[in-house]
């Protein structure tokens, strides 16, 4: 009884003893495992820390950036250290160029970034013998002027003197014209005359090289050229001037006094 006893308490012990092992097992994987989560959790906040610091940098530096251009935009805009200095005018022959700096109205001080350069092209195309103008900023204080005169093709006598009519038949200028300016002799003209700009047509197309002193327009169809050495040429209309130049220029070689051109195919020497 004594032996049997024994021995059931015995085994009693060593279930026991299995039990308590166990248990702390469970226990020391709980804590390996509470251990590895934060681990891991504290690398995730670290990792989010990161990143938001680096997402908060990158919103200063842009904020930086755009204060920094707005800075600068305001200086350029304001800042007389960006004043004009000097303006450069290219393409002045019988225009003065006092007429065209009157006419810019360069404002003294003001930053370059202010200039109302199409205003200013404006006001100089305004000037009767300016057929057009480009006016533009050269950075940091300079202002280019572009300017293309009128050029006289014709002129016709009138009681108050010599009006000037450029290829655009424009009347540009009163006063003496030059002297490779051709003289028009027609009943009516003017720059809204329909026989005046058939002449002026035939005019920009005829080379210098022929010399021509004087246009008789008779009508739009019915132009001649008198040559400056006395010769004619019969022009006809304005149509086909082109041509009518090309067949002019080697026909004037042959001996004659009268060269007809009106139809250029079937040109004539008499």
């Amino acid at each position: 009884m004594t032996d049997r006893t024994g021995d059931s308490w015995s085994d009693d012990a060593v279930a026991d003893d299995d039990s308590a092992a166990r248990a702390a097992a469970r226990r020391a994987r709980l804590r390996r495992g509470r251990t590895r989560g934060s681990r891991f959790t504290n690398q995730d906040g670290a990792s989010r820390l990161r990143q938001a610091w680096g997402s908060r940098r990158v919103r200063i530096g842009a904020a930086a950036g755009v204060v920094l251009l707005i800075a600068l935009g305001l200086t350029a805009w304001f800042s007389p250290i960006f004043a004009v200095r000097s303006v450069r005018i290219d393409g002045l022959h019988a225009v003065p160029e006092a007429q065209v700096l009157d006419a810019l109205q360069v404002p003294d001080g003001l930053s370059m970034m202010r200039l109302d350069t199409t205003a200013m092209a404006e006001r100089v195309a305004q000037l009767p013998k300016v057929r057009s103008v480009r006016v533009q900023r050269e950075f940091p204080s300079s202002v280019q002027v572009t300017v293309v005169e009128r050029i006289p093709v014709l002129f016709f006598d009138a009681p108050d003197g010599p009006h000037l009519l450029d290829s655009d038949s424009v009347e540009f200028a009163i006063e003496p014209p030059p002297d490779t300016a051709p003289k028009l002799v027609t009943d009516h003209p003017g720059g809204n005359d329909p026989v005046t700009k058939a002449a002026v047509a035939v005019m920009s197309a005829v080379p210098p090289s022929l010399g021509v002193g004087q246009v008789v327009a008779r009508s739009v169809s019915d132009i001649a050229l008198q040559l400056r050495d006395g010769r004619t040429v019969l022009w006809g209309g304005a149509g086909d001037s082109q041509r009518k130049a090309a067949v002019a220029v080697p026909l004037l070689t042959q001996p004659g006094n009268v060269f007809d051109v009106s139809s250029p195919n079937l040109a004539t020497v008499k």
